[in-house]
């Protein structure tokens, strides 16, 4: 039996195809990104946040305290792209930054009243994305467990094949 690079090189060579644009899955990933941001600009705007911001208030509802750097890998943001964000989250009085008691080089991400309470308007927003997209939640479900996978096995495989 043929090994999957073995498999993988002969598809290639059988198929000229695969250089066209519309082949290309880091493409589609693109262009869906693209299309993904430019939904949620009118569903975040009443809550006043930008797509970046409302990530990093996900990742803060599903865990309140962590420090800027565990939430950097978490969100995969380098601290360059991070900090900005969370300065504009603590003017909107979403969230709060402290240094932390126990080691004080390190800053911790705390969700206000306001920060919580804002969880609560955004639930509607999954079920107007599935709306948006025609599917359904557990087919977006289905899809974001499928890309989680292929990230997974693309830094797997980095510099591999």
């Amino acid at each position: 039996m043929a090994s999957r690079s073995t498999q993988s090189k002969a598809q290639t060579e059988q198929s000229p195809d695969w250089l066209l644009l519309d082949q290309q899955l880091c493409f589609a990933l693109y262009a869906s990104s693209l299309a993904m941001t430019k939904l949620y600009k009118p569903l975040l705007a009443p809550l006043g946040l930008t797509y970046p911001q409302y990530l990093v208030m996900l990742a803060l509802w599903e865990t309140d305290g962590p420090s800027v750097s565990a939430l950097g890998q978490r969100l995969q943001l380098d601290s360059g792209t991070l900090t900005p964000l969370l300065k504009r989250l603590e003017i909107s009085g979403l969230i709060q930054r402290r240094r932390s008691s126990e080691d004080e080089r390190r800053v911790e991400v705390f969700l206000s009243s306001e920060g919580r309470s804002l969880k609560r308007r955004a639930k509607p927003i999954p079920a107007q994305l599935a709306c948006a997209s025609a599917c359904s939640l557990q087919e977006l479900s289905e899809l974001t467990q499928r890309l989680h996978r292929l990230r997974s096995d693309l830094k797997a495989n980095e510099g591999s094949c």
